[in-house]
């Protein structure tokens, strides 16, 4: 299957919550995504493995992504091995991805910064010929992505670009609040962690439209790049 688009997220909700409204906005322009989470969250202090999954399957219909997988990898010990490059090599060689959307560089959960650094190898090596993979029986083709671009996450990190979400930002929240027992919900009995308070919900909104108030635009998401970009002409900027 080849896709225009491929997510990472270290856990399910990781892509909704950075870059949510940017897939929104690329599946309206034709364009198709695939999420691939590498955990299955079963760490998180509210709900279980299992309703994560059904929340990402949730989450995934309402963004309109092609596919959706999880690695199974182990939440809160993500580490840039061998064992794990492979397992994310056999993805971006199965989806033919232009471009990566990864984790943040620097963010407040490990898991986060080890999955970008763990994601964007792995981008590399998919692209070596003497790596052989094997997915499903059949010896896989090299692919190499052409961009990898980090979301943004819990740490205020400066992007090197944002993208206008304006008229995709309600989709982005839908998305988000799939996860019912990740996030704010004042009937909820589970304990209280720094992603449930009303706070944090009402920042999906204010972020946004900070970013889109220093770029021009109502709402925006940022990103940051591994590698100069260049631009082949000025169409597409907004002034």
């Amino acid at each position: 299957m080849k896709t225009d688009i491929l997510a990472f997220g270290a856990h399910p909700d990781d892509v909704e919550l950075g870059c949510g409204g940017t897939i929104a906005k690329l599946i309206s322009e034709g364009k198709t995504c695939v999420i691939v989470d590498l955990t299955r969250g079963e760490l998180g202090t509210r709900g279980t493995d299992q309703t994560r999954k059904e929340e990402a399957t949730e989450a995934a219909k309402i963004l309109g992504v092609a596919a959706r997988e999880n690695l199974g990898l182990k939440d809160g010990f993500l580490v840039n091995s061998e064992e794990y490059q492979m397992e994310l090599v056999k993805m971006i060689r199965k989806y033919r991805p232009e471009i990566v959307l990864a984790n943040a560089i620097d963010d407040r959960h490990p898991d986060h910064a080890k999955a970008a650094k763990l994601e964007s190898d792995a981008c590399f090596l998919a692209g070596l010929r003497k790596i052989e993979t094997v997915l499903e029986g059949e010896v896989q083709e090299v692919w190499r992505p052409k961009q990898i671009y980090h979301y943004i996450q819990w740490k205020d990190v400066k992007p090197d670009f944002v993208m206008d979400i304006s008229e995709h930002l309600d989709k982005k929240i839908e998305a988000c609040m799939a996860f019912k027992t990740q996030f704010y919900d004042p009937k909820s009995t589970e304990p209280e962690t720094p992603i449930t308070s009303k706070d944090f919900y009402e920042s999906l909104t204010y972020r946004a439209q900070d970013l889109g108030r220093l770029s021009g635009v109502s709402y925006a998401e940022g990103f940051t790049t591994e590698k100069l970009m260049a631009l082949k002409n000025f169409d597409g900027i907004i002034l």
